[in-house]
């Protein structure tokens, strides 16, 4: 007799997620529930939290939500969303709410039972944004009233009380301007390009279209008739041709002994010149010598990147840094932070582990002629006895082959729960990858000394020369080798709880150091994955160089990693979006969030299809 859930709501959180996972056609899709923010991250969904109380209203607003996201999913494409977005703030939001609006009245004419839950939604968001005392429209935002409009239009549908009364404060004013438009909204309802192009549309005949940028349509058909008129060129007929083929085949013998009389001229004078350069060099005085060719460049990445002084740079292992003792008691300090979640952790390990390995030996082909009988579609046998039976084939997916290195930020702003964070992320990734037989190394990056170490002394004792560049002394901490099992490296994650460790990031030359240390590994796949908080920071050489110095540095670094695509690079911000640098990233504010999206993310890294990666990772380009 299985034991049932203490929770009385966890049975309906259940079936509300499998409704969910209908509704967006989508049998992949992860449904939890948090205090976070509501929203959908690739293959991730994050619902509203529902207590043991299941009050009327969080049923009401979790199912809203779901069925908003579910419709969401199902009908927008988001290259297409992409493609079309205007770069101006204004027209960005009446394009996304319009939109919304637009797959949720497909919703409501194919799903009839949707429109009712995500009024409920509405009403609670208006409720929650006081929409229904606002009297003048100036107070009303005109996006979310473009977006309700446009609901309202599709559908038919009474909006609630303070929705509708946002709505019409505007509502005149938007069927004045752009009302000949609108008229096409129902044959454009079905298709997103068609509908992105009448919501440009309308965003400029509301007053910003010079917000827009430019027009993608206008930029493909200038690309074709480029091609076009490269192609005629490269067509057209010369009148000459047969005289001109007939000519170069008369005097190729005479060009070619041309060119062999011009090579043995360029020899001998060749020859002559050596001759003088050795006489020269013959007679030079004892004094002069050849310049010395200038030093090599610190950075594969940006050869004018400059360190003054990196004599006392060090790249040490953890277990160096402290005792064994003190490791082990910081190691159990860690152990506390970790206590309160180890149910979360373990699930996530759990479920990551079975992500990775259900990738790694279950891959299927079906409705082959042989092989292990498809128990899944028996059925369609018992209702057609003529239908054959049907059979699935299993494949190895290729992926034990890997080795990743988790690259931690070790800077002071890293203090306090972040770091704790931070260390909890790589002692769970590094267990759950070392279970899928994945080899994992584990990386620190920080400063000796605050605001320049040694480095620093030694320009200033000679003279304070401009433009010095990095100023301080780097420490690289090495906490685990990726050849090194996790029990005996287990107590070094402790080291990141020691007082006085967290000093400056230098994130560049970190994210540099780490990728040739992967360079030389000899796995098929290599993943860096980059764990920080934010921008590099070293005041010592930023109060003496350019401001964007470091971050410049950082920049290209990540510019080479992706360019010459040895590794896959993938961050994780500690309590701030790193999108700005990196391009596949997720952002954890704490530990518990590990269990959603983060899940996804790093599962996905390992699906043998880049565009299915780039479909949970949100990435438009792929390559």
């Amino acid at each position: 007799m299985s034991r049932q859930s203490d929770n009385p709501a966890d049975p309906f959180k259940k079936a509300l997620a499998e409704a969910t996972k209908v509704m967006a056609n989508d049998p992949d899709l992860t449904v939890s529930y948090s205090v976070d923010p509501s929203g959908l991250s690739g293959e991730a969904m994050r619902l509203p939290q529902i207590s043991r109380r299941m009050s009327r209203d969080e049923v009401l607003m979790a199912r809203g939500t779901a069925d908003a996201l579910a419709l969401h999913h199902r009908y927008h494409d988001a290259a297409t969303h992409a493609r079309y977005a205007p770069p101006g703030d204004i027209a960005r939001e009446l394009y996304e709410t319009m939109e919304t609006a637009r797959c949720q009245a497909i919703g409501a004419h194919e799903m009839p039972g949707t429109a009712g839950n995500i009024d409920a939604k509405i009403a609670h968001e208006a409720a929650q944004r006081g929409y229904e005392r606002i009297t003048n429209a100036s107070d009303a935002p005109l996006p979310v009233a473009a977006g309700y409009l446009i609901r309202h239009l599709a559908t038919g549908r009474d909006l609630p009380v303070g929705a509708q009364n946002v709505m019409d404060l505007w509502r005149g004013f938007i069927e004045e301007q752009a009302g000949g438009t609108l008229e096409s909204l129902q044959d454009t309802l079905s298709d997103q390009v068609e509908f992105a192009r009448m919501a440009r549309q309308i965003i400029s005949d509301l007053g910003y279209g010079d917000q827009l940028g430019d027009d993608p349509d206008a930029l493909d058909q200038d690309q074709e008739d480029e091609a076009e008129d490269d192609g005629e060129e490269e067509e057209e007929p010369d009148s000459t041709g047969e005289d001109d083929s007939e000519d170069s085949a008369e005097a190729e013998p005479e060009q070619q002994q041309d060119d062999q009389q011009d090579e043995a001229q360029a020899q001998v004078s060749m020859d002559d010149l050596s001759d003088e350069e050795m006489g020269e060099e013959a007679e030079m005085p004892e004094g002069d010598s050849p310049q010395e060719p200038p030093p090599p460049s610190v950075s594969d990445a940006d050869p004018n990147y400059r360190v003054y002084l990196s004599t006392h740079d060090e790249e040490i292992k953890a277990e160096e840094l402290a005792e064994p003792l003190e490791l082990e008691r910081l190691r159990a300090y860690l152990d506390q932070q970790l206590d309160p979640l180890k149910g979360a952790v373990s699930r996530l390990a759990n479920k990551l582990q079975r992500r990775l390995q259900a990738k790694q030996s279950r891959s299927w082909e079906f409705d082959q002629e042989e092989g292990i009988l498809d128990a899944g579609r028996l059925a369609r046998v018992v209702a057609n006895p003529t239908t054959p039976l049907s059979f699935k084939v299993e494949h190895d997916t290729e992926f034990r082959d890997t080795v990743v290195t988790l690259l931690l930020d070790n800077s002071g702003s890293m203090r306090g729960r972040p770091i704790s964070i931070a260390a909890i992320c790589a002692d769970v990734l590094a267990r759950t990858l070392e279970r899928c037989d994945v080899k994992v190394e584990i990386l620190g990056f920080t400063t000796r000394a605050w605001k320049g170490g040694q480095a620093r002394e030694a320009w200033l004792n000679d003279g304070r020369p401009e433009q010095p560049g990095r100023l301080n002394d780097l420490r690289h901490i090495i906490y685990k080798p990726a050849d090194a099992p996790w029990r005996r490296a287990r107590n070094n994650l402790g080291l990141m709880m020691k007082e006085g460790l967290l000093k400056e990031n230098i994130d560049g030359e970190a994210l540099e150091w780490a990728h040739r240390r992967m360079a030389k590994r000899t796995e098929a796949r290599k993943i860096l994955m980059v764990i920080s908080d934010g921008a590099p920071v070293d005041d010592s050489t930023l109060s003496v160089n350019p401001a964007n110095y470091l971050e410049k540095h950082l920049r290209d670094v990540i510019d080479m990693v992706e360019r010459r695509k040895m590794v896959e690079l993938l961050a994780i911000g500690i309590g701030h979006d790193v999108t700005r640098y990196y391009n596949r990233a997720v952002t954890i504010t704490d530990v518990d969030q590990l269990a959603g999206a983060i899940t996804e993310q790093l599962a996905a890294l390992f699906d043998s299809d880049p565009r299915k990666r780039a479909r949970v990772l949100g990435l438009r380009n792929v390559a």
